[in-house]
């Protein structure tokens, strides 16, 4: 019999941050009958730790507790709701290395990055522990005579958030803090890939004061787990980041229980560079929007197109950066780590056999590193035909396909051929062409010779099949909550 693969738990300062029981009405949760599953390291291949697998019915149980949580945390002072999360905040900080060295080791990311998403998601809750004071009454001016107007700002009542492997903390902080700030009580479901770091921000929660079944945190197959959530018309709002197959399949399986829906799913983001953009910057901001989270980002530029007359120096350039990037596991600190799992890797040699196959020629990269079997080298493609599947289908890895273009209109049409909206990225000096193609392409967002344009302020989100609603900014709080008119006369 092969040797099983050991476990190997994170090195923590606090070990009690390190959790594998759901979190429900205030209570850590072995599932009834005892099941649990495996998270792997996927650097390593070993057992990170074991997870409770709950059933359907510990699920529908959550909504219960949420339920019941509801009318006591909808009914508090905002600015009690307020202080519990900026006291989640300061213990995200007063963590982040634990946290961080959790997420590198359930979902394999460079140190520096997980550190870089523990700020980001830290940041969700800091800003919504402020917008929490702020849903005020609207006044307004009335249509009708002898009567007041209001508009006022309610929470939306239990909400279920699911949120993806690839960012395990900042998507949950981005949902949570904005729906507890809206007086929302949760159920929330992490990837079961990654879900130590989700129990790890529910242990910090307990921890900031927030009340039995306001927060609820289950883990266990999401195909078991989540149908009760969507069957359930106390659930009256869903926020999902995933794939567009899964959000389709959330949004059909809703319907009969009309739940207001929040879904930040696939992207194909493209990136444009003019002949006049400066190069340097262009060539270092497009290997950030490629390579970050080894390309397992639903940001991750899909597509670069770049313009004939700097075409050769680019992909030159490109190519060079490319090559210097190191590959190693994340408490490593390389600039790339595994990807999640064998059907990612196999992903990206079928996408690089097919391009190859059509035309497309290998610049660097194409093949796994001898680190292991989830480790895929950076890759650049040059001259990918537009018949190559790469250009049609979301990457999520670190293969970047290169091809040129002739002119403005050729390129944008290129740019939104596809079902997806959700980013694209820009590299001009042009004031002029930077406002025209800005406004002609067909993304919920734009970034303009940059490459991070997300943060807590901002309302996060695309447009066609990349999702529906917007999250951050004080819109990601309004998505929890309903609008009630109220036309009073005082006869």
């Amino acid at each position: 019999m092969a040797d099983q693969p050991r476990a190997s738990p994170p090195q923590l300062s606090d070990g009690r941050l390190f959790r594998g029981l759901s979190y429900i009405g205030g209570k850590w949760s072995a599932a009834a009958d005892g099941a649990t599953f495996s998270v792997l390291d996927p650097a390593s291949g070993h057992t990170v730790g074991e997870v409770a697998q709950l059933s359907a019915e510990e699920s529908h149980a959550a909504v219960d507790a949420a339920a019941a949580a509801f009318p006591a945390w909808s009914g508090s002072l905002p600015q009690d709701r307020s202080g519990v999360l900026r006291r989640w905040f300061e213990l995200i900080g007063a963590n982040r290395e634990d946290l961080a060295r959790i997420m590198v080791a359930e979902q394999g990311k460079p140190l520096s990055e997980a550190r870089g998403e523990i700020d980001y998601a830290a940041s969700f809750v800091e800003f919504y522990a402020e917008e929490a004071k702020r849903p005020n009454i609207e006044g307004v001016t009335s249509h009708l005579p002898d009567a007041e107007v209001e508009v006022w700002l309610e929470p939306i009542g239990p909400v279920a958030l699911i949120t993806p492997w690839n960012f395990p903390s900042a998507m949950l902080t981005r949902k949570a803090a904005a729906a507890l700030a809206a007086g929302c009580t949760i159920v929330a479901h992490p990837s079961s890939q990654t879900p130590f770091s989700a129990l790890a921000l529910a242990e910090l929660g307990e921890r900031a004061g927030l009340p039995a079944g306001v927060f609820n945190v289950v883990t266990g197959r999401a195909s078991t787990v989540v149908p009760p959530w969507t069957e359930d018309a106390r659930v009256h709002a869903l926020s999902f980041t995933g794939s567009t197959e899964v959000g389709h399949l959330l949004y059909r399986n809703s319907a009969k229980t009309m739940k207001k829906l929040v879904m930040e799913l696939g992207g194909h983001a493209p990136v444009i560079v003019f002949k006049d953009a400066d190069l340097d910057r262009a060539v270092e901001e497009t290997i950030k929007a490629k390579f970050a989270t080894s390309g397992q980002d639903c940001l991750g530029a899909n597509r670069i197109y770049v313009e004939r007359p700097i075409y050769s120096a680019f992909c030159a350039r490109f190519t060079e950066a490319a090559k210097a990037l190191t590959l190693g596991p994340g408490l490593d600190d390389c600039d790339l780590g595994p990807l999640m799992n064998e059907a990612a890797v196999a992903k990206q040699e079928d996408l690089v056999a097919d391009a190859l196959a059509k035309g497309a020629n290998l610049a660097c990269g194409g093949k796994r590193s001898p680190l292991g079997p989830l480790f895929y080298e950076a890759t650049v493609l040059t001259d990918v035909p537009p018949d190559a599947r790469i250009m049609h289908v979301e990457v999520f890895g670190p293969v970047a396909p290169i091809a040129p273009f002739d002119s403005e209109d050729e390129v944008i049409a290129k740019a939104n051929d596809t079902p997806y909206g959700l980013v694209a990225y820009l590299h001009s000096q042009d004031p002029r062409r930077i406002y025209r193609v800005s406004r002609a392409l067909q993304f919920g967002m734009v970034a303009v010779n940059r490459t991070k344009v997300t943060g807590a302020p901002i309302p996060f989100g695309g447009t066609k099949q990349s999702g529906l609603g917007r999250e951050g900014a004080r819109r990601g709080m309004e998505e929890f909550m309903e609008i009630k008119y109220v036309c009073r006369d005082w006869a």
